[in-house]
Order: structure tokens, then sequence, then C-alpha cells
């Protein structure tokens, strides 16, 4: 029962960090069709924010929670005035600028401070007793705050007069336009906000994965993956896909190591997308947010 008991919290935190690492992607994508190939660097800033600060004496709580997603999503309304506004309804244009986007943080990053791990902080909140096993209190943490970050972005898009003009802006941004909304701000927030969701994710998985330049990469095949594989709705397809995905690379993991249940997780999005082209909530949920 123990064993139980300690395999289903590490599915379900498997779950929590992908839903973490693809939300700022799917509200940026899901909502304005941008392909943001910058998407992990937006979470490696995040980590990096959260290491320098609590390095200079600032508290690890606040580090993670409020400056990581101010940091990052002041970094997106920048790019998103500077970069994406001239690219919006250009999807190969906006693919390669965000790439190009991407290379240029990483090499700003690894100039300053260099290419190796930045300088590690441990995880809060010590260790939780299972049985005979052990799990780490700050993973129960992360799903806990996974669970409420959902709820906020929901709550933001669902009943907010901020939320009902984004989703009718992306919509129809003529008609938004005619009506007297000011697209191009709710253009920059929504990329802020998506920005602000990925930096706050990165720095709450930094004392986890540790930060390096390139880890980048590592987030952003994982976070594509769950996000076309859940389809249009944001977060009722990110989490579907979450769900499905993060159990089954936890199940394979735990049977077999983790590297085949990386293997596992990409070979059910490839399945998943051949029968659901149009991803789990363009067969299911269709009406879901």
């Amino acid at each position: 029962m123990d064993l139980v008991i300690a395999l289903a919290l590490q599915i379900v935190y498997g779950i929590a960090s992908l839903v973490l690492i693809s939300l700022g992607l799917a509200i940026i994508f899901g909502m304005m069709r941008v392909i943001n190939l910058a998407h992990g660097e937006f979470l490696m800033l995040g980590g990096y924010t959260v290491v320098i600060s609590t390095n200079q004496g600032v508290n690890i709580w606040f580090a993670m929670l409020v400056l990581a997603p101010l940091v990052v999503g002041l970094i997106g309304v920048l790019v998103e005035r500077l970069l994406i506004q001239f690219l919006y309804g250009r999807m190969v244009d906006t693919l390669l600028a965000t790439w190009g986007l991407s290379l240029l943080f990483v090499g700003l990053v690894t100039s300053i401070f260099g290419a190796q791990t930045a300088t590690t902080i441990s995880p809060p909140l010590g260790a939780i007793q299972i049985g005979d096993y052990s799990s780490s209190a700050y993973e129960l943490f992360l799903i806990g705050v996974t669970v409420v970050l959902l709820l906020l972005v929901y709550a933001v898009l669902k009943l907010t007069k901020l939320g009902l003009v984004a989703r009718a802006t992306m919509q129809s941004d003529d008609m938004a336009s005619a009506l007297g909304v000011s697209t191009k701000r709710i253009y920059m927030i929504t990329f802020g906000l998506g920005a602000a969701v990925s930096g706050l994710a990165g720095g709450l998985l930094a004392p986890v994965t540790g930060v390096l330049p390139s880890i980048g990469a590592t987030y952003i095949a994982k976070a594509f993956i769950t996000v076309i594989s859940g389809g249009a709705s944001i977060l009722a397809g990110t989490t579907a896909a979450s769900v499905l995905l993060g159990g089954i690379n936890g199940i394979m993991a735990f049977l077999t190591g983790p590297t085949l249940g990386e293997v596992a997780l990409l070979a059910a999005a490839i399945i998943l997308i051949r029968l659901l082209p149009t991803g789990i909530t363009g067969r299911f949920f269709r009406k879901s947010l």
C-alpha cells in the first residue's frame, strides 16, 4: 500500500509538472495562435530569476511566486511590443522569429552566467515519509500550486471582463475593434500573461530541475506535445493531455526506467494525434475553456 501511495504521488507530480510547463504556451498558442519557440527560454529565465535573487538574499518564496512571473511577464510584454505585434497572422514568420529569439536568450544568458548549471537551490519543505518510502514535500506543494494556478487562470478568463474581452478579441479582432476595444492592448496583456505563467513555472521548477541556459530545450518539446495533444481548449485540453501523457510517463518510468518513460510519452502523443488530429478537446470537451 505504501508503494502504491508513493507511486501515485509521483504520477500526480508528473502530471502537475506537465501542466506547469505547458500552461503558458497554451495561453499564447491556444488564444493567439502564436507558435512561441522561445517558450522554453521564458521558463529558463524564470528559473534564473529565482536562483539569482535568492543568491542575493531574497526570500525564496517571494522569488518564486512574485519575482519570477513579474520579471518574465515584463519581458513577454517587451517581446510582444517589439517583435510579435508585427507578425500576427504570419505563423511561419512568427515561428522563425521566436526561434531566433530563443537563440538570443540562450546566447545572452550563456555569455553572462556561463554554460554550466547555475548555483542551485535546494527544494524547501524537506521530505515526508510514506511508510518505508520518502517523498519530497515540495512536490506536494507544486501539485497544490498547479491546482490553484488552473483555478486562477479559469477565473481570469471566464469570470472577469478582461478575460471576456480577450477571448472575444482572439475570436474576431475586427469586431472587437469596431466595438471600441484596444486590440493591441489586449494582445499585449494576453502575451504578457502567458509569459508570466511560464516564468512562474520556471521559477517553481528551478529547485527541482536546476537551471542552465539550454534547459529550455528540455521544456519546450514536452510543452508543445502536451498543448497540441490537448487541442483548442486551453485549460481542459492542457489538463486532459497532461493527465494522459503524464500518467503514461509515470507508469512506464516506474516499470522500465525514466528513458523509456519519455519514449512512451512521445509514442502515446503520436498515437493520440493520429487518432484525434484536432486533439482531445477537438473530439471531447468542445465547449470547455
